[in-house]
């Protein structure tokens, strides 16, 4: 399936604005299975861009040294093997989808931990079933222009914070399953991200919040995770305060951190913040 790269009425681009504000910032919800170019669709949002000075997002790791912390925790502890957490019928269906799907099995992956391998074999299915290409996807875009133009780039997280998001917010245990839930049940991911893309389509940013923590969803982006983006939307609010004070920042984050009634826009119209829709 290919995924349309044409706008339909989506409202992704947010003014954020307050009478402490020195000047306006923007919000950009993204979508990371839109190609690049759907941002030209998007009215407005390169004025916006160029209006800013700094760039801000989930997190920016620009160094080698970074890079190889996140490596490094990744792995496993020396004193856990990872099958003793799976039956022997288990642990061949994970081995057989990743050699099938990677092109690598545990043999050599078995030392990471089942969060990081449960992302790889979604990133997979999203390349194999919804065009995914990581590079060109939209979610980075700006992050890369301003790395070309020597403009900022700030994380709301650090690289601790990062850690536990990318490997730890669950419990091992549940990594665990939900490891081999999608290995078993791929097309519930499928679904999912494929439902997400076509809520996006039409800026419908609430309703992909209420799809992935409602009892329907049974893929492993949950109410759990929701929960999770929930109260760390709570510290970025904080966070972000200083940037939206002097103004010109240009926010870009994925969409699903934004809507609903604890989502980043409701939780900055809370804390006092005007939120503008900049093409309604």
């Amino acid at each position: 399936m290919v995924l349309s790269t044409q706008s339909l009425i989506a409202q992704v681009l947010y003014k954020i604005s307050s009478n402490s504000s020195a000047a306006p910032s923007y919000i950009l919800a993204t979508n990371k299975l839109k190609d690049m170019t759907f941002i030209d669709t998007i009215p407005n949002v390169f004025k916006c861009f160029n209006s800013c000075n700094k760039v801000i997002t989930e997190f920016a790791i620009q160094d080698y040294e970074a890079i190889a912390t996140l490596r490094q925790a990744a792995l496993l502890p020396d004193s856990i093997l990872l099958s003793n957490f799976f039956t022997d019928e288990q642990y061949q269906a994970i081995d057989d989808a990743l050699r099938i799907n990677i092109g690598m099995g545990l043999d050599k992956l078995c030392r990471m931990k089942p969060s990081y391998l449960t992302e790889m074999f979604r990133d997979e299915l999203m390349k194999r079933w919804l065009s995914y290409n990581e590079e060109r996807s939209m979610e980075t875009f700006f992050e890369s222009v301003a790395i070309q133009r020597n403009i900022p780039i700030y994380g709301l997280d650090n690289i601790g914070e990062t850690m536990y998001m990318l490997f730890d917010r669950e419990p091992f245990h549940w990594q665990c399953q939900e490891l081999n839930k999608i290995i078993e049940y791929p097309e519930r991911e499928i679904q999912l991200e494929r439902t997400l893309h076509d809520m996006y389509n039409y800026g419908r940013l609430t309703d992909m919040a209420y799809t992935i923590k409602g009892p329907d969803n049974t893929s492993t982006l949950s109410f759990s995770d929701y929960k999770v983006f929930a109260k760390r939307n709570k510290e970025w609010v904080k966070r972000l305060r200083p940037y939206l004070l002097e103004g010109k920042a240009f926010i870009t984050l994925d969409a699903i951190y934004l809507g609903g009634e604890e989502g980043l826009l409701a939780q900055l119209k809370a804390a006092g913040y005007r939120v503008k829709a900049v093409n309604r």
